[in-house]
Order: structure tokens, then C-alpha cells, then sequence
């Protein structure tokens, strides 16, 4: 059969692949036909009927947007019949819609005023101006924070239902009854925060008309008065892209999401769309501080960099560079990142340079970079539509990483492909599942040795993948030998059946995906629990291919950045290695210092050794470890006794209160520069309002303070940080900002002709001694607190999909701030009927490190005996409960494993 059709449109010949609608193959070839409720792969239902097109032979018009061509067809686009029918079918749409475009926010961004323009529409003639100006008094919509619905701008197009349905995957919303009366609305008219949608706005942005606004922009002014900015949203390491919109005022007033670019395609999360208010907070820090007597006053700029170039000289006089620990930020550009840990190496002369990376993926870097040859993800987010099977493990995705669960979902939608999801909580995601594994925090190597078990029995490895690509194997075999698994139904549990049905499916593939987040990396085991997933992905054959993989989803926006760059104790950018001889020459040479030789000091470290004395002074930038830090309390005693502490940050966080100076550095919002998503995708920021006059960048502050310390540190812009960065990188040597500014690249990227690599290890070519990967046998080992008689439950932490890190930015959200004002606690049904508690009550949650009061939402997500806290709030954080226990390898905490106990607090 023909995959190439013949047809004339307007008298010209043409040819299509079968399977094209008419109206794909008109824009194809630069043929404009006129759509209202059209958006391609997510409102294709044809509602409008504005696209309609003669057929020769056809006795009635055809819409274009779901007929598809066929041989010989002859299409003509543009008649007076057509230009009449499409007329009075528009005049039709808007028989309801009230005329009032001058006083609509929508005003200039509005698809249905453009359209009546364009068939000169001043007045329908079949306009009812009683419904058209009655306003019903409730709808489902009114009382929600995020978006307004006003029914009688809306024309039913179902634009709005299908991007609920077909982009964000959630179904919130529909067509509720009949006929003259139709409308949209919520299931059984519920109020939409009561339903289970996630203000994501996809609705809004597919919305056509003024129907659907986000309220917090209402009354801001019209969009032809704002100035637009294309950027990448400052929230999680998708690295979505987005379009910023600034008002007269340089206020951040609108966000939309940018359509068909990489990675987002269009979509965009809760923070994405409403995330930016932050920037425009009267909080803001705007002069430097200096405190005496505990009291902090405003200086100049001069004098901060003076003040605090002295001190880290005389505390480095005094005790040696060693005593002086420097931390960068996921938060900052790479620009910035590069340039703070050539500070702490080259003007400091430490290796004490860290960042929050260390506290979510360090088991990352350090465990598929043992199995592989580097920790980052193997396939491009693009790819999840190739995967077969989904296998998410110790990620809540839909709150972690919205877009993310969207892709994911619309895989398992639209292509039926299998999710298989382990998690101790019953999250979101879990939901969508078709296997769904609830095992107890901290068991994850006992879940999956017994998945690669079953694998092994059932002889579903890839011998040929295992023999020519890997290494180890024999001793994992050895290993899983000792594998029981009623021993591990118990251990984890969960029914042996659902490891089994799990490993199946996830072996059988044929093309296999993994996902995880901080269920996995924060444990003390947690370089073991990635290097067994990398292991399952290994014996499978599931790398090194399309749709074949392991994505470790990153927090924060770069992230991955940060690491890339050098911002850890034991790499150079690049992961070239400190103790590396002739690496350490090579960065000498280049910076023109003697560099420390020995591996420095992890951030997860630096409260004991500030204690210990070894410690006196810390340098940070854009972090907030006395929020994040696990034992919050013992970070704080230690950090209150440093000699000197210095912070550059957009706010007066938690740590820079107790701080000797804090600069005022630029938001991300604010910044040139480039992030790394969580696929590697290097991306050019731009300002999207213009910063105050007395604030500076971040890599600017640094290098004013590296200056005075006696290392000249001295650039133009970024552009000149990051052409040095591509001198100093191998693998981001071929990323150019011209480059950048054509699109996004995905590193490695050796040359300027590379295209980028979107696939690591690519026909199962390792970055390791002889291409080949190593697979590691690993044991179990329980997390370092279980249950017991004083402690009986065990405390799991993590994140909301409505706030963000420390809530620095997100507290100064106001629709963000307002729908989740406090923190709360998570707890089993069958846990709140043994206690006594119910939905709502206070109760007091204590562990050996201290306690917190919240109030309870009794849910089933927690599996029983399973306690959840959010670490997003300092008054209430879960790191004053949460253990300090280090993995021996990569120091990352044990954020997600601790014994609790919950009593409800009775009222006075």
C-alpha cells in the first residue's frame, strides 16, 4: 500500500502521508483554515466547525480538523459558501458570549475576538443578550484560588476538557448536561480544589476565549501592555520552558507555557504557572547587611566585600584553608555555580565545596557513576513515549515532578504501555498503575535483589547484553542465591506475587524504563539502592537504547548544573577527579593557582565538624541548610558557632538570619545564564524583569570577594564564565550560546558540530575500563532506626506538589501560600482508629532528635505503620525528626527512614 497520497487543494497537486487530516495537510503546506476548538493531540473533537472545506463530490461541508485525505481528493479551502458557513457557524459560538472585550483580561490574547475580527462580527445575529449578560452566582469554580470560569464567555469548544484529559492526564473537568444547558464543570458540581485537579492551568492556556483566567492575573492589565520573555522555570529539574510576561511596573504577572519545545511540550505544573510572584516580593533583600550586636545594618557594597574578604583571610591565616567550607546552589546558574567552586579552590584553597545535591542525588552521582561511568540520566525525557513498561520506584512524580507524571501518564493512556510503581506511599501515580507495590521505607534493595531474582529464575536476562556489556556479573548471582523470598514478602511487606508480576513485566519489556527520585537516594544505603537499580537495568538489557533506560529525576532546577560544574567536593566540572594528577595540573595551569590535592568535606559533614572545631567559617550561596539540613536542630547549634558566616541570597532565609553578612543577589527570573534539566539539556535563561539597581548576580558578588581575598577573578558576562567552563569541560565543549539560543543541547557534546547525545551508552558503550558496566552485588541492610516499643512507627519525609525546597521562594506565592498555609501529618487509617485521632486533630510527632505539633490528614497514601511529614516548613520541618545518618559512600542522609512516635494532643 501507498503510504504517499495524491490530492489538489485549491487546484494545486499535492501528496501526504496516509493518515493526514485536511487541516494538518493545508498548514503543511501554508494553507490557513480558521479553528477555534482544535489543538493538536489534545482537543481534535471538531466541535466548532469553523474549519469546514468543500470536498469535490461531497454534497455537505467537511471539517477539516477530522477528515483525513484520501487518493485523488480535490479540497478547496476558501469559497464564498465556505467563507459564509464558517461565518454563521462563529456567529452561532457566539449567540451566548457577552460583548465585553474592553473590560475582559483576555483582551488582545483571545482566539474567539480575533476570529470575529477577522469575519467582521460586531454583533451576533443570533445573540440572546439575556443569557449573554446573566451571570449564574456559583459555579464549581468559584471558590479555588487559582482560576476563574465565567460560563458565559464560554463556547463550548471543550478545549479546556480536552487539556485536562489529553495533556495533564487528570480528568477534572467535563461537559455536565444536556443540550441548551450544557456547561463545564467538575463531577457532581464539586468544588475544584475538592476534585482531584492540580491547578496546573493547562485548562487556562488551552482556553480560547476569556472563559478561563488565572485569577491572580485579573485586573493586572491587558497582555498587549506586558512585555513577554522566553525563560526556563526555576522549580524542579524538568527545566520546563516558559514564557514570563512583565507588567508596566516590572511586575511578573503572567506565565504560559511555550508550545512543541523541549521538554515540556506545551505544559507546564502548578509553580510553573503561578511560581513567579516571588520575584515581585516586597522581602526581597536589597542592600548588603553586616551584624553588630546581633543586629543587622544596612553597608555598602564595598564594605560587605571588604568585611568579609578580611575575615575568611584571617580565619584562613589562622587555621588553614581547610577551616572554611563554601556551598553553591541547585538554585543558581551553572555560571554562577563554576565560578563559586573556583572560589572555594583557587581563592580559598579548599576542596570544601558543596551543595544540596549532596541531600537528594548524591547516590545518584556516586552509584551510577560507579555502575556506569556517570551519574545522570540515560535517555531524554522525549523517550518516555518509546517505553513499553514505566517503572517508577521511590518517586511521588505527580507532586516531585508534574510534568513529568503527565508524559508518564499519557504513555500508559495513549500507547498502553505498563506502569509499574513501588512506593510507600500510595501517591498519585500509584494510582494509574497496573502493579502497584507498597513496601516499607528503607527496603528497597531487598525489593529489588527479589525482582532480579525472579528475573534470574525465570531465565528473563539478557546473556548476550550481560556477557559483551557487563562486568560482576557472577558475584550478583552468588548473592542473589541467598534470596528468600517469603524472607522479603516479609521484609518489605509486600505479597511475593506483586514482586513477581513486577519483575516479569518489567524484564519482558521489550522496552523498559526506570524512574526514581529521594525515595531511593536518601537512605544510608543509598548508593546501594542505585546501584542495585542500575544492576536490574543491567541484567535486563534495558540501557543504552530507545525507550530502554534509568531517568534519575532531579529536584531542583540545575541540579544537575551544579554537579556538572564542579560544585562538589571530589570533581572538577566535568567529574574530573580532584585527586587526579594530571587533571588537578591541568585546572592549575588553567587558573593559574596551586590547588588542594585532597577530596573536601561534604555540606552533610559540616555540622560535626564545625563542633569538632575543624570548621569556622562557611561561605553560602542561595542555600538554606537550616531548613534542609537532616537533625535541623543540631545543624543549627552548629552553624550559630562559627566564627563567620556569610550568605548571598534573594531573602533573609533561616540561615542568613543568623548570619555575620548577607548579600543581595538576583533571582533566577532576573538572570542570563544557563540551567541543566534533569536529562542533561543545557538552556539558556533570560531576564524576565528587570532586577533592582542595588542588587548583583551571584558570580559577581563571588568574584568581588575571591578579588580582595588576592585571586583576581574577573569576567565580562556569562557568556565569558561559560566559554571558560567549555574550555575546562570536555563534555560541554560543543555548547555555544549561539548554539544555545538556535536550542537546548544534551551533553555529552565534545565539538561544535556534535549534535548532542541524547542516549548514553549507546550500543551498551559504558564510560568505563573497557566499555564495559559494572554490576555490583549488594546486600541488605535495614534503615539505622526501626520501630520499636518507645518508637513504633516509621517517619517518611518529602515534598508537596504546592511548595517547593525550603519554601523560600514559594511562602511569597500568595495563591501558593494560601492553599497550604501549614505543614500536616500523614497517617494510616487503621495507625488514626488505633490512636484515637481524627482528620484534623493536633497531634505531637516525636523522634529521638525532637518533636513537632501538626494537624492530622488521615489518608490511605502512607502504608500502615507509616507516618509522612513534609519538609517544606521551618516551624514545623521534619528535620528536627529526621536522622543524620550518612551513607559511608556518597553522605547523604537518611531522610526517608526514622523511628516516631504520634500521640494526639488533647485540648486544654
Amino acid at each position: 500500500m501507498n503510504d504517499l497520497l495524491n490530492v489538489r487543494i485549491d487546484g494545486k497537486p499535492y501528496q501526504f502521508k496516509r493518515g493526514t487530516t485536511i487541516l494538518k495537510a493545508c498548514k503543511q503546506v501554508g494553507i490557513e483554515i480558521p479553528t477555534l476548538c482544535y489543538l493538536e493531540n489534545i482537543s481534535e473533537e471538531g466541535s466548532c466547525s469553523l474549519c469546514v472545506v468543500e470536498i469535490k463530490g461531497v454534497k455537505t461541508l467537511q471539517r477539516a480538523c477530522i477528515t483525513e485525505i484520501s487518493e485523488g481528493m480535490e479540497i478547496t479551502t476558501d469559497s464564498e459558501v465556505i467563507y459564509e458557513a464558517r461565518k454563521t457557524n462563529l456567529e452561532l459560538l457566539l449567540a451566548h458570549h457577552p460583548l465585553d472585550c474592553m473590560t475582559c483580561d483576555q483582551d488582545g490574547d483571545c482566539v474567539l475576538q480575533d476570529l470575529a475580527y477577522q469575519f467582521g462580527i460586531k454583533k451576533s445575529q443570533f445573540l440572546d443578550e439575556k443569557d449573554a449578560f446573566y451571570c449564574p452566582i456559583e459555579t464549581a469554580w468559584d471558590t479555588n484560588l487559582f482560576i476563574q470560569f465565567d460560563p458565559q464567555k464560554c463556547v463550548l469548544c471543550r478545549c479546556c476538557v480536552g487539556a485536562c484529559e489529553n495533556q495533564a492526564i487528570v480528568e477534572a473537568i467535563g461537559i455536565a448536561m444536556r443540550g441548551y444547558k450544557s456547561v463545564i464543570s467538575t463531577p457532581f458540581n464539586l468544588a475544584l480544589e475538592k476534585t482531584n485537579c492540580q491547578f496546573c492551568g493547562a485548562c487556562v492556556q488551552a482556553c480560547p476565549t476569556g472563559a478561563l483566567i488565572e485569577k491572580p492575573r485579573i485586573g493586572k492589565g491587558k497582555i498587549f501592555k506586558f512585555k513577554k520573555t522566553e525563560t526556563v522555570c526555576a522549580y524542579c529539574g524538568v527545566g520546563c520552558n516558559l514564557a514570563l510576561y512583565k507588567d508596566k511596573n516590572n511586575k511578573l504577572v503572567m506565565a504560559k507555557a511555550i508550545e512543541n519545545k523541549e521538554p515540556n511540550k506545551g505544559r507546564l505544573c502548578v509553580k510553573g504557572r503561578y511560581g513567579y510572584e516571588y520575584v515581585n516580593s516586597s522581602e526581597r533583600l536589597t542592600k548588603p547587611l553586616i551584624k553588630e550586636d546581633g543586629v543587622f545594618r544596612e553597608v555598602s557594597w564595598e564594605e560587605a566585600f571588604d568585611y568579609t574578604a578580611n575575615k575568611l583571610l584571617e580565619i584562613k591565616a589562622k587555621y588553614g584553608p581547610d577551616a572554611i567550607g563554601v556551598l553553591g546552589s541547585a538554585r543558581c546558574t551553572n555560571e554562577d555555580n563554576y565560578v563559586i567552586q573556583k572560589f572555594a579552590r583557587a581563592a580559598v584553597g579548599t576542596n570544601n565545596i558543596d551543595h544540596c545535591a549532596r541531600l537528594c542525588h548524591a547516590s545518584t552521582v556516586t552509584g551510577l557513576g560507579k555502575a556506569f561511568g556517570a551519574g545522570a540520566a540515560t535517555n531524554p525525557i522525549s523517550d518516555i513515549e518509546n517505553a513499553d513498561v514505566m517503572f517508577v520506584i521511590g518517586s511521588n512524580t505527580t507532586e516531585t515532578h508534574p510534568v513529568i507524571a503527565q508524559f508518564i501518564k499519557e504513555n500508559k493512556k495513549k500507547r498502553g504501555a505498563k506502569l509499574i510503581v513501588c512506593d510507600p506511599r500510595n501517591t498519585d501515580i500509584a494510582k494509574y498503575a497496573d502493579t502497584f507495590i507498597q513496601h516499607y521505607p528503607g527496603t528497597d534493595v531487598a525489593l529489588l535483589n527479589a525482582m532480579m531474582k525472579i528475573i534470574v529464575d525465570k531465565e528473563l536476562i539478557d546473556k548476550e547484553f550481560i556477557y559483551n556489556h557487563t562486568e560482576g556479573f557472577e558475584s550478583l548471582l552468588r548473592n542473589l542465591e541467598n534470596c528468600d523470598l517469603d524472607d522479603i514478602s516479609r521484609i518489605t511487606g509486600v505479597d511475593k506475587k506483586l514482586i513477581e508480576d513486577a519483575a516479569i513485566a518489567y524484564a519482558k519489556g521489550p522496552n523498559s524504563m526506570i524512574f526514581y527520585t529521594m525515595g531511593i537516594t536518601q537512605h544510608h544505603v543509598g548508593v546501594d539502592n542505585v546501584i542495585s537499580i542500575a544492576n536490574i537495568a543491567l541484567i535486563t538489557g534495558h540501557i543504552g537504547k530507545e525507550g530502554n533506560g534509568i531517568i534519575p529525576l532531579r529536584g531542583q532546577s540545575n541540579v544537575q548544573g551544579a554537579c556538572d560544574v564542579g560544585v562538589l567536593p571530589d570533581v572538577y566540572t566535568g567529574y574530573q577527579r580532584v585527586t587526579d594528577e594530571n587533571i588537578r595540573k591541568k585546572f592549575e595551569e588553567f587558573w593559574k593557582v596551586k590547588l588542594p590535592e585532597s577530596i573536601g568535606y561534604a555540606v552533610s559533614q559540616f555540622g560535626d565538624l564545625i563542633l569538632e572545631g575543624k570548621l569556622k567559617a562557611v561561605y553560602i550561596m542561595g542555600e538554606n541548610p537550616l531548613v534542609t539540613e537532616a537533625d535541623v536542630t543540631h545543624a543549627k547549634k552548629s552553624f550559630e558557632k562559627l566564627e563567620f558566616l556569610a550568605v548571598q541570597d534573594i531573602f533573609l532565609s533561616e540561615t542568613a538570619q543568623i548570619a555575620d553578612v548577607v548579600f543581595p543577589a538576583k533571582a533566577a527570573y532576573e538572570k542570563f545564564g544557563t540551567f541543566t534539566n534533569t536529562e542533561r539539556r543545557v538552556q539558556l535563561l533570560s531576564p524576565a524583569r528587570s532586577p533592582s539597581q542595588s542588587i548583583k548576580d551571584d558570580w559577581q558578588i563571588v568574584c568581588e570577594v575571591a578579588t580582595r581575598m588576592g585571586y583576581s577573578m574577573q569576567y565580562k558576562n556569562e557568556k565569558e564564565i561559560w566559554s571558560e567552563i567549555r574550555e575546562v569541560t570536555p563534555t560541554l565543549k560543543g555548547i555555544t550560546y549561539e548554539r544555545l539560543e538556535e536550542n537546548s543541547l544534551q551533553w555529552p557534546c565534545p565539538d561544535e558540530t556534535h549534535p548532542g547525545t541524547k542516549i548514553l551508552y549507546y550500543e551498551g558503550k559504558f564510560k568505563r575500563p573497557n566499555e564495559k558496566a559494572l554490576i555490583s552485588s549488594v546486600e541488605f541492610q535495614s534503615p539505622i532506626e526501626i520501630p520499636d516499643d518507645n518508637y513504633p512507627f516509621i517517619l517518611t519525609t518529602g515534598r508537596i506538589l504546592f511548595h517547593y525546597h525550603s519554601r523560600n521562594e514559594t511562602r511569597r506565592v500568595k495563591v501558593l501560600e494560601n492553599f497550604v498555609p501549614e505543614n500536616f501529618a500523614e497517617v494510616n487509617p487503621e495507625d488514626a482508629e488505633a490512636l484515637g485521632i481524627k482528620n484534623g486533630d493536633r497531634v505531637n510527632i516525636k523522634t529521638r532528635r525532637g518533636e513537632i505539633n501538626v494537624n492530622v490528614k488521615i489518608s490511605t497514601k502512607p502504608k500502615k505503620g507509616v507516618v509522612f511529614v513534609s519538609f517544606h516548613f521551618s516551624e514545623t520541618n521534619a528535620n528536627i525528626l529526621t536522622i543524620n545518618a550518612l551513607d559511608p559512600v556518597a553522605k547523604i542522609p537518611e531522610y526517608k527512614a526514622c523511628a516516631c512516635t504520634i500521640e494526639k494532643i488533647l485540648p486544654l
